[in-house]
C-alpha cells in the first residue's frame, strides 16, 4: 500500500511581490490566475482519484484557489498551520530597504535567527513537522517556504545552518507530492539557538 501524500501545490504569482520581502503580508493575487490554478487541481484531482478536499493558508493568495474550489464543490479549509514564514518588521519590505547589515546577521546565524524579529526557519520547520491531517491524501494550497521545509523534512536530511544549504523556490502553480507525516531532525545546535 502506497504511502498517505499530500498533494501541495504553490498559490499564484500575488500582486505587487517582485523585490518584496513577503512572507505574512496578505497580498492579492489575480483572480483569472487563481481560477486557472483552481482548474488545474481539479483536473489532477478527477486523474488521480483525490477527494475534493482543499486545505490553504489563509492569505488571500492561496485562499483564493480555495474559494473558486469551493464554488464547485469542494470543501474549502483554511489552516493558519499553513502560513508563510513571518518575517516580523521585514515583512512587505522591498529587499532595497533592508539594511544589509540585517540580511548579514541572518545569513551568519541561518537557522535559529528570527529575520525582522518574526520567525525563525527553526520555527518554521517545527512548525510544519507538527502539521497533521486527519486524512490523506489531501490537496494543499501553500507558499514556496512551507513547501521547501516539508520537502527538506520529507528528506531526512540534517536542518539547514547555511544560507547557502535552502533550495530555489518552487514555480508558482507548481505540484510537489509529499509524504503525509514528516519528523523534525534533532537540533543541529543541541546547546540551544536563539530560535
Amino acid at each position: 500500500m502506497a504511502e498517505p501524500e499530500l498533494w501541495v501545490w504553490r498559490h499564484p504569482h500575488a500582486h505587487d511581490a517582485a523585490g518584496r520581502c513577503i512572507g505574512r503580508c496578505d497580498l492579492g493575487v489575480d483572480q483569472r490566475r487563481a481560477k486557472r490554478l483552481a482548474h488545474r487541481i481539479r483536473r489532477s484531482a478527477r486523474r488521480h482519484g483525490l477527494p475534493r478536499r482543499v486545505l490553504t493558508s489563509p492569505l488571500r493568495r492561496c485562499a483564493a484557489v480555495g474559494q473558486w474550489l469551493r464554488r464547485w464543490g469542494w470543501r474549502h479549509e483554511r489552516r493558519p498551520e499553513l502560513l508563510e514564514m513571518d518575517f516580523g518588521g521585514w515583512d512587505g519590505l522591498a529587499w532595497s530597504q533592508i539594511p544589509r547589515a540585517e540580511v548579514d546577521a541572518w545569513c551568519a546565524d541561518f537557522l535559529p535567527h528570527r529575520p525582522g524579529g518574526g520567525e525563525s526557519l527553526a520555527q518554521l520547520f517545527a512548525r510544519v513537522a507538527c502539521w497533521r491531517t486527519a486524512a490523506a491524501p489531501v490537496v494543499v494550497v501553500a507558499h514556496a517556504g512551507w513547501m521547501l521545509a516539508r520537502r527538506w523534512l520529507a528528506a531526512g536530511q540534517a536542518l539547514p545552518v547555511r544560507a547557502d544549504q535552502w533550495p530555489a523556490a518552487p514555480r508558482h502553480g507548481e505540484c510537489w507530492r509529499l509524504p503525509a507525516a514528516v519528523a523534525l531532525p534533532p537540533d543541529p545546535h543541541p546547546s540551544g539557538g536563539a530560535a
